[in-house]
């Protein structure tokens, strides 16, 4: 997917829902499109301009992937009410590029999960910790995020990922992760908590069929790596 950076200004016969009726959506400006979700302006700026802030303040639209609400509402202008906004278009965004209607993915590579997985958490601004749960076919179940913070020991134990892997009736499972830093490289702590969900998972017969760390568009897979 090609990202658009241009701003485009506003004239008065060009206003971004007219321009959107007139001309379709692929002939908006990024923050033509933004003002559009931001929807209103305040007294002293349009909800152009405070699209255009907003998009100067993280770097473009990739920058919004990973915007929390505190660090929205420091731009002057936008308050809550439009904060929610721009968050809730964000995560439809990211539901829509994760979800497949109708078809359950079959995870056969490392490659298989991390498609599934990337679009709607690779950007988080918090690490997530969580479960591709796959059947006998290794075809997905559900996802299933245990742990937000940090990652360690302590926030993830293996009965908690196993609970749920026998609740779903899961045959295997892929253990997931994101590195806000956007660096994929897995840490010492990673692979120690793999292998200890690893050695958990042979006790039950529920295979840990891999461990991917998920970066600012790239992936690493413990399993390729040799950790596994």
């Amino acid at each position: 997917m090609t990202e658009r950076v241009r701003a485009v200004p506003a004239g008065r016969d060009d206003r971004p829902c007219e321009k959107l009726a007139r001309l379709g959506a692929s002939a908006l400006g990024d923050n033509e499109l933004l003002a559009i979700v931001i929807g209103s302006g305040t007294a002293g700026t349009g909800a152009l301009g405070l699209a255009t802030s907003l998009l100067a303040a993280c770097g473009g639209l990739h920058g919004l992937l990973r915007i929390s609400c505190d660090e929205l509402l420091r731009v002057k202008g936008l308050g809550e009410a439009r904060s929610a906004q721009v968050l809730a278009a964000i995560e439809i965004g990211r539901r829509v590029m994760a979800s497949r209607p109708h078809e359950r993915r079959q995870v056969v590579s490392p490659r298989d999960a991390a498609e599934i997985l990337m679009p709607e958490f690779s950007a988080r601004p918090v690490e997530q910790f969580g479960l591709l749960l796959l059947d006998t076919r290794h075809r997905v179940i559900r996802t299933t995020v245990l742990s937000i913070g940090s990652l360690d020991g302590a926030a993830v134990q293996p009965r908690e990922v196993f609970r749920q892997a026998l609740m779903a009736s899961a045959a295997a499972v892929v253990l997931f992760h994101n590195h806000p830093s956007g660096d994929p490289q897995p840490s010492g702590e990673d692979v120690g908590l793999t292998r200890r969900m690893v050695a958990a998972g042979v006790l039950l017969g529920i295979g840990v069929i891999d461990h991917v760390v998920l970066g600012d568009g790239r992936y690493c897979s413990l399993k390729e790596s040799g950790y596994l």
